[in-house]
């Protein structure tokens, strides 16, 4: 964090915008995107250290989030992905509540089981897996705070 205990926001204007929205407000306001759930995500950076905060749309799997690095399918992995590749240990915001969670990227078998859920949520994650090369991967955040 900051020294004033906030995560530095996201470069990209509208994800900066919503996370401000949805943090300044605890949790009630700005926790959809498209209609479709989401959850701020703070994160390690890996070069710097520093801390982080991206909005990213969700699923869930029992007690466990689902992210999809997506990068609105382009051939690159998203920044907020290759950070946590290297440090897993993130901590969310899901509505109202704040806690700390570990970051895993799902094997080829799990992820096929959970995509059709993760389409219903946000469906053009199917199109963006169509229209890019790579393998977009799909992250398992487990609470690890009580």
């Amino acid at each position: 964090m900051t020294t004033s205990g906030e995560a530095v926001l996201s470069p990209t204007g509208w994800v900066a915008q919503q996370a401000r929205r949805y943090e300044e407000s605890g949790g009630t306001e700005g926790t959809t995107i498209q209609g479709a759930p989401c959850l701020l995500l703070d994160y390690k950076g890996r070069r710097t250290g520093q801390w982080r905060r991206t909005v990213l749309i969700y699923g869930r799997d029992g007690d466990d989030y689902l992210v999809v690095a997506s990068n609105g399918g382009a051939d690159e992995h998203p920044l907020w992905y290759l950070n946590l590749r290297d440090e897993p240990d993130v901590r969310l915001r899901v509505d109202t509540e704040r806690f700390d969670a570990r970051a895993e990227t799902l094997s080829a078998q799990d992820k096929e089981r959970v995509w059709p859920h993760l389409v219903d949520v946000f469906a053009p994650y199917a199109e963006y897996r169509l229209k890019t090369r790579r393998d977009i991967p799909v992250v398992r955040l487990s609470r690890t705070d009580g």
